[in-house]
């Protein structure tokens, strides 16, 4: 797809890195049927529909999470070959598909297991579910999430901090307020209704969004990061130039003869120097300290956004209010969000990053109170905070480190990371909740993860610096 076409981004009145904020901020937004703040509220539906246990159904949810994270690797690939345009459209479309499959998946069990001759549709019904959810973490949680969050990463530099952290204002938000949402569709058109929504707007909404106003990078445009002009480059701001597309084929990639930058920062934390391939980064410990950060926030949210209800039910509280604790906790997070934007680009991300860990496991040792109102202020502070940091930095910090040539592969590994821990953490809960007959000796071994990972971000430093 041409940058120029349906229109020229560098006619527009305003740097197009702007709507690129506004339309990956959307595209976020637009994968919460794939994630678990999603998911968490058709749990109950499916599990009434489908007849299987919640242990079951958690099981179905690990497997298709789990599969899904080890394909993402290969879909970061496709993003640096293909462009982000293109991929945002396919993810879109794929993810409605998804949808409409999920709101019919148990009759799909049972008219096979009629045709089978089976007593029982459960057998069916899980495989079933398995494949669904295969098809909605990779196309939801996985693409079309990061596609969006790399797309962002490559518009800015020096404003990549206030960037991703305004677009985490929005994004937490959407997040916690899709669980009141999601039930009010419910409410309005039954979970299958509701599902069938969803996918009409996310493949016809959301496609058209993608190509409509996707664009790669700056560079395919005649522009540069942050919109500089030319007088700005001259004055010394760093410019760095991504790979870029070969004339002889659409979809090779051609790496620059010589990286190009037009003058060093003393911002050591900004304007990154080096652009790391995935080989590369992975054999840094910065890598894996960021990644298993981000990933413990992914396991532990997730387990307890998916069991949200039965965690509040096992306390005595009824469904609204307990999925009314997501607006306090939007409120504190796009806060942060909009904090963390500004000091991001200001600080060293290892603090960042220590006291995000710290206030995931506050708020995760609240969780196993929500009976007691001060422990449940607790968890709205705690996870509100930790749930801002995540947004800004889980975009702000890949970038950074590694650069934005290979930018596609590397996140690709992250996010594979990330999935993959979000795919134990529901089942992981429910095997506590199964053993010992609550939730809340799982939600104190979960809050212990954030604290050991700590010691891995002590000696946390941007590899630009080496």
């Amino acid at each position: 797809m041409q940058p120029d076409f349906p229109f020229q981004p560098q006619t527009l009145p305003v740097f197009y890195g702007w709507v690129i904020l506004v339309v990956t901020t959307i595209g976020i937004i637009m994968s919460i049927p794939g994630q678990t703040a999603g998911v968490s509220v058709f749990t109950d539906h499916l599990i009434a529909a489908t007849g299987l246990s919640r242990l079951t159904l958690s099981n179905a949810y690990l497997i298709g999470t789990l599969t899904s994270g080890l394909l993402l690797p290969f879909g970061g690939v496709f993003i640096d070959r293909f462009g982000a345009r293109l991929v945002v459209i396919g993810a879109s479309i794929w993810l409605s598909i998804t949808l409409i499959y999920l709101s019919m998946s148990d009759r799909l069990a049972q008219w096979t297991s009629a045709a089978l001759s089976l007593n029982s549709s459960r057998a069916i019904a899980f495989i079933f579910l398995c494949i669904g959810f295969i098809s909605l973490r990779f196309s939801g949680q996985g693409m079309l999430t990061m596609v969006s969050r790399t797309t962002l990463g490559k518009w800015f530099n020096r404003r990549r901090g206030i960037a991703s952290g305004t677009a985490s204002v929005f994004v937490s938000c959407g997040f916690s307020a899709a669980p009141l949402l999601l039930s009010f569709f419910i409410d309005q058109f039954g979970w299958r209704g509701a599902w069938l929504s969803l996918a009409v707007l996310v493949g016809l909404g959301m496609g058209t969004i993608g190509w409509l106003f996707y664009r790669d990078n700056p560079e395919e445009c005649g522009m540069v990061m942050d919109g500089l002009s030319s007088a700005s480059v001259a004055a010394g701001f760093p410019v760095t130039t991504p790979a870029t597309k070969s004339s002889d084929s659409p979809n090779t990639l051609s790496t620059p003869s010589e990286h190009s930058t037009v003058s060093k920062t003393s911002q050591r934390n900004v304007s990154p120097t080096r652009d790391f391939t995935r080989s590369e980064a992975l054999r840094t410990l910065a890598f894996w300290a960021v990644t298993l950060a981000l990933a413990s926030q992914a396991l532990t949210i997730t387990g307890i956004t998916f069991h949200i209800v039965d965690i509040g039910a096992s306390v005595g509280l009824p469904q609204k209010q307990t999925v009314a604790i997501f607006l306090p906790i939007a409120i504190f997070s796009m806060l942060t969000s909009y904090f963390m934007g500004i000091v991001s680009d200001r600080t060293q991300l290892r603090v960042l990053f220590i006291g995000m860990m710290i206030f995931e496991a506050f708020g995760i040792s609240g969780m196993a109170h929500l009976d007691s109102a001060v422990l449940r202020i607790v968890a709205i502070v705690g996870l509100g905070i930790s749930g801002g940091c995540f947004g800004t930095l889980s975009a702000v910090t890949m970038p950074r480190y590694f650069g934005r040539q290979h930018l596609g592969a590397i996140s690709g590994v992250e996010m594979m990371t990330l999935v993959i821990a979000s795919a134990t953490g529901p089942s992981l809960l429910a095997i506590f909740n199964e053993l010992f007959g609550s939730y809340r000796l799982g939600l104190y071994f979960f809050s212990g993860i954030p604290l050991t990972i700590i010691f891995l971000l002590i000696s946390l430093r941007n590899p630009q610096e080496s």
